[in-house]
């Protein structure tokens, strides 16, 4: 295999990807993965892209996941999980992100093992901090690699990588799955998390950006960034009549993002 040694490909990457000439990659169409599914295409990798399709991604991200893969002319294949049929995810315990993450991973190793590939990577990167990310114990005991961190790749640097490439998603807001607007403890059902994911579609449809929807309590935590917590005050007859169907009570939260 040989690399194409494009100024967007990090010697360490490229030299992963010569180690490594055909990859599965669990593709969220975020930033990370996205950037990753370039660079193995760039590289001469062979690649294939999974994607895990269950009520814990909004459907923009399906969306996204399709139109970068298209535009790489990449191999792409969608996953559907009912993971909410799994009680220790749907009990959303503290630890939640861990379970979540081996039955999806176990079930898309099996898969991509049937497919002729025997090496399953994601895209965590050097700027994930592994004491946030309770799921990463869950990839460590299922052997997947993760190109980014181990290449010393960091968020910014990908971020620029992306855009030298010409990726529509070097910009794109990190998105965390809505179970994480959810508090632990409070079980999670496909109809509260399209109340989350309703909500958020709403926000965005009025120009909010890189924000949440959290629940506390039957209601809807706003999380903004500070810069947009003007315009939500200004609109907020607008943004009450958008939350207020789904919710008991419609809440700004002062401390932003």
């Amino acid at each position: 295999m040989t690399c194409s040694r494009k100024p967007c490909v990090p010697a360490a990457l490229a030299a992963f990807f010569y180690d490594h000439p055909a990859v599965a990659l669990a593709f969220s169409g975020g930033t990370d993965s996205a950037y990753l599914l370039y660079a193995a295409r760039a590289c001469g990798c062979r690649v294939r892209a999974y994607y895990l399709h269950s009520a814990f991604q909004p459907a923009f991200e399906l969306r996204d996941a399709r139109r970068l893969a298209a535009g790489l002319a990449a191999d792409l294949v969608v996953l559907e999980q009912d993971i909410l049929e799994n009680p220790e995810v749907s009990a959303n315990p503290a630890d939640r992100c861990y379970h979540c993450k081996r039955a999806l991973f176990s079930s898309l190793t099996a898969v991509a093992a049937a497919d002729g590939f025997s090496v399953l990577i994601d895209g965590t990167n050097a700027s994930d901090d592994p004491g946030d990310r309770p799921g990463m114990r869950a990839l460590r005991e299922l052997s997947v690699l993760s190109p980014l961190a181990l290449c010393g790749i960091g968020k910014p640097e990908v971020r620029s990588l992306s855009r030298e490439a010409g990726l529509f998603t070097w910009d794109k807001p990190a998105y965390a799955c809505l179970a994480t607007r959810v508090p632990a403890g409070t079980p999670l059902t496909a109809a509260l998390l399209r109340k989350v994911e309703e909500s958020e579609n709403a926000l965005f449809a009025l120009g909010f950006t890189d924000f949440r929807v959290r629940v506390l309590d039957g209601a809807a935590r706003i999380q903004l960034p500070a810069a947009q917590m003007a315009s939500a005050l200004e609109r907020r007859e607008a943004v009450l009549e958008q939350l207020s169907p789904h919710w008991r009570a419609v809440l700004l939260d002062l401390e932003a993002r």
